[in-house]
């Protein structure tokens, strides 16, 4: 499922191809472990080990991968090790090496996929992150207990407890092997699927979110200050936008649009819910302190834009200015749409008054 899932998601397709390797070795080595005996001394015990080992180390790097890291030169040096191990102590001590000192490793790879999935800054917000996380952390946990914990139990209680450890580990191993696959497929599924609706909600030529962002995510954040302090509305139309692209092409009016996102943006600050909502249109929403000073950010924006534009390398003879429509409500206020609308009608009179200013939609209109 993991290896099929790559062709549908390229953007993770490395990744997916590195965990589907990693759970694919994993299920060859546990299939090698059940005639670990039928070769002579401690080889099959050995390769069987390293087989099982190497599928950790590459769920490891496949979990890695997601947040651009690396420990292809680590894995490597890793397996040496382990091999070595074998060379020296597994033709004398093959039981005592495979029931305790492998583990060390696996706790350790098991450790370092857990880690790597809680610093996974891509996906912090994800929930099935944290199953990912509980998994390979309960995983290393009983892997580090058969090391320093099992053998001060089997000398005090007896071989008997040996036998119960080795079912606990192979049903533990059973969850492992189908829980963390399945949590990081959703894993990768769910941000894909975030990605898409981010895409959905995002004007492609600005970055700003869109029409249908901005209603969304407005309307979340007015219901959210409704009755508890000041909201405002900020429309922006750029003035003669359609000359500019007539005389200078579109080319250089896309680039005149992202010139103003980026003043406004700068302006109006990270709590600005800001979008582009049509071809040269504009809308924000402020709240608390920045909604009783929209009117200054407003003028400042306006200011910016008009002295930015002319000075820019490659807009010579551009005259790039933005009218703006200012509506501004207490704490009981109408709805998004009406609010805007609001805003649209002081907006289309500081077009008629020549543009290139902010208009404050009067309280009577407010009250409509």
């Amino acid at each position: 499922m993991i290896f099929w899932e790559h062709r549908a998601n390229p953007r993770r397709s490395r990744e997916l191809r590195i965990l589907a390797a990693g759970f694919a070795t994993l299920a060859i080595g546990c299939a090698a472990v059940l005639f670990r005996r039928d070769l002579p001394g401690a080889i099959g015990s050995a390769l069987s080990n390293l087989l099982v080992l190497s599928g950790y180390l590459l769920v490891l790097r496949g979990v890695a991968a997601l947040n651009g890291r690396e420990y292809r030169a680590s894995s490597i040096g890793l397996l040496i090790a382990m091999a070595l191990v074998w060379a020296g102590w597994g033709p004398q001590h093959r039981e005592f090496v495979w029931s305790h000192v492998s583990s060390v490793p696996i706790a350790i790879v098991s450790a370092l996929t857990a880690w790597e999935m809680l610093r996974c800054d891509a996906m912090k917000s994800l929930q099935p992150r944290r199953i990912v996380v509980v998994v390979a952390g309960i995983h290393a946990a009983i892997y580090a207990a058969r090391t320093f914990v099992l053998p001060g139990l089997v000398a005090a209680y007896g071989p008997s407890i040996q036998a119960v450890a080795s079912k606990i580990t192979i049903y533990e191993g059973v969850l492992y092997s189908v829980i963390l696959p399945m949590a990081l497929l959703k894993l990768i599924r769910d941000e894909a699927h975030g990605q898409l609706l981010r895409q959905s909600q995002t004007d492609y030529l600005t970055g700003l979110g869109n029409r249908r962002w901005f209603f969304e995510q407005g309307a979340l954040i007015a219901d959210r200050c409704k009755g508890r302090g000041p909201t405002s509305v900020l429309a922006f139309d750029l003035d003669h936008f359609k000359a500019i692209n007539d005389r200078h092409g579109h080319e250089t009016g896309d680039k005149v649009l992202k010139s103003f996102a980026q003043i406004a943006q700068s302006v109006l600050g990270p709590d600005a819910v800001l979008a582009r909502i049509g071809g040269e249109e504009f809308a924000a929403l402020l709240s608390g302190d920045d909604a009783l000073r929209a009117k200054m950010l407003a003028e400042t924006v306006a200011r910016r834009f008009a002295e930015t534009i002319p000075h820019q390398s490659d807009s010579t003879g551009i005259r790039a200015t933005v009218s703006v429509g200012l509506a501004q409500f207490e704490n009981h206020a109408p709805t998004l749409v009406d609010r805007l609308a609001a805003a649209d009608r002081a907006l289309y009179r500081a077009k008629f008054m020549g543009g290139n200013r902010v208009e404050l939609a009067p309280a009577d209109a407010l009250a409509s």
